[in-house]
């Protein structure tokens, strides 16, 4: 099963980071522990910053963003953390889902993490994150983790460690129900609806049964 994760820190290091590798930890854990094989690979947005920019403003975009489109489409499913700045997500993370390739994220299943100076922020998840992947039509997980400066290295990061067990835990479930993706040729679904539009009703196109050539 391939993980795709994707994380918004803009520091090095990075606590937003060091959550995402305890998620995607003990997601792998709950995987393996039925049986399944996994594969992650990470979509660091800081050193894609100037290229996703360069996207928003030229539309156009180079080898290095359309490898992380592609690893993020190829995968089964995502786990994306960002930090919180001003009660919602950073204009990095978000940027990077705004020139995202319309429809990359339907029907995907997504973990979704933060983190914040305080837990005054925590609920930057609820109405920001899901409803944004909602909208993108991924199936977001039930259980989001938030974590806050001082869950890390202090007694309270064993409220944390649970939090991401239970989190990992639910977002395995719905991982292993919903199975490996199928994947959609975009490219001949932009084509058909290219011909569509014209009023090209030969039935004749790319991977029809119908195509001449």
């Amino acid at each position: 099963m391939k993980l795709a994760i994707i994380t918004g820190g803009l520091r090095e290091p990075s606590s937003t980071r060091l959550l995402a590798d305890r998620l995607v930890t003990a997601v792998t854990r709950e995987l393996e522990e039925h049986g399944e094989q996994v594969e992650a690979s990470f979509v660091e947005l800081r050193p894609l910053g100037h290229l996703i920019m360069d996207a928003m403003l030229t539309g156009f975009t180079k080898d290095e963003l359309e490898s992380a489109f592609r690893t993020v489409a190829d995968a089964d499913g995502i786990i994306a953390v960002t930090p919180a700045f001003n009660a919602s997500f950073s204009g990095l993370f978000k940027s990077f889902f705004d020139v995202l390739p319309e429809q990359t994220l339907s029907d995907l299943p997504v973990l979704i993490g933060a983190t914040g100076g305080t837990e005054r922020h925590s609920l930057v998840l609820e109405h920001a994150l899901r409803p944004m992947l909602t909208y993108l039509h991924a199936i977001v997980s039930p259980r989001a983790v938030y974590a806050a400066t001082s869950d890390f290295g202090s007694r309270s990061g064993a409220a944390l460690a649970e939090r991401i067990t239970d989190a990992a835990a639910d977002f395995s479930r719905l991982l292993r129900a919903c199975g490996p993706r199928v994947r959609r040729d975009l490219a001949d679904e932009d084509l058909a609806s290219m011909q569509r539009l014209l009023g090209d009703t030969t039935g004749v196109g790319p991977g029809r049964p119908t195509d001449p050539a």
